[in-house]
């Protein structure tokens, strides 16, 4: 399956993203030219306004790099151990494969040894913003399944055996019963260092 540029996936992201989130035609006038800001102040997220600058630049990074490179992959088939786009992804191998050619971060390869690295902080769920690695119970043992939060409650991930890779939805009962928590990488670690298991 040929992968689009990053920056096409990147365009095509935010264009989805957009439309996922059903910004209105009408901006408040400060964030008339800027939809993620617009975004933002509609939930409430919004920053102070001498940080506001910095904090819509990350997070338009973070959701045009990152959640970009992400979303290129759907489509990919699931396997098991699958490490990239040409032989499939598991969950944690679509995870690490894309931290990895987007931020330079190397993740663990496992899914609960992700969730326990160093260099990751624990993100309440009122807190996820896009890019963050959410975690799952679905193997009865926690931190079993990991996705990357795109926004808007959504995440993709590569679900399971005979499946593809997938945007879904937190709040659908499935995932909100076993969701475990989240984590996001702090700036030093995705300065291209591997992140190592934490203790």
């Amino acid at each position: 399956m040929p992968l689009l540029p990053a920056r096409l996936a990147a365009c095509c992201c935010a264009a989805a993203l957009a439309g996922a989130l059903a910004l209105p035609a009408q901006a408040e006038p400060d964030a008339a030219a800027d939809p993620i800001a617009h975004w933002l102040a509609e939930r409430g997220l919004g920053a102070p306004a001498v940080e506001a600058g910095a904090f819509v630049d990350g997070l338009r990074h973070k959701a045009g790099e990152l959640v970009g490179a992400a979303m290129n992959f759907l489509g990919v088939r699931y396997r098991r151990g699958g490490n990239s786009a040409d032989e499939g992804f598991d969950c944690s191998g679509f995870t690490r494969h894309v931290f990895e050619s987007t931020l330079g971060l190397v993740l663990p390869r496992r899914a609960d040894e992700q969730a326990g690295a160093a260099g990751l902080k624990p993100v309440g769920r009122d807190e996820l913003a896009p890019g963050d690695l959410v975690f799952f119970n679905t193997l009865k043992r926690r931190f079993s399944h990991v996705g990357i939060y795109v926004g808007d409650g959504k995440f993709v991930h590569a679900p399971r055996s005979g499946a593809r890779v997938r945007v879904e939805d937190l709040r659908q009962s499935y995932w909100a019963k076993r969701y475990n928590g989240a984590r996001r990488a702090e700036p030093a670690a995705a300065a291209g260092t591997t992140v190592e298991r934490g203790v």
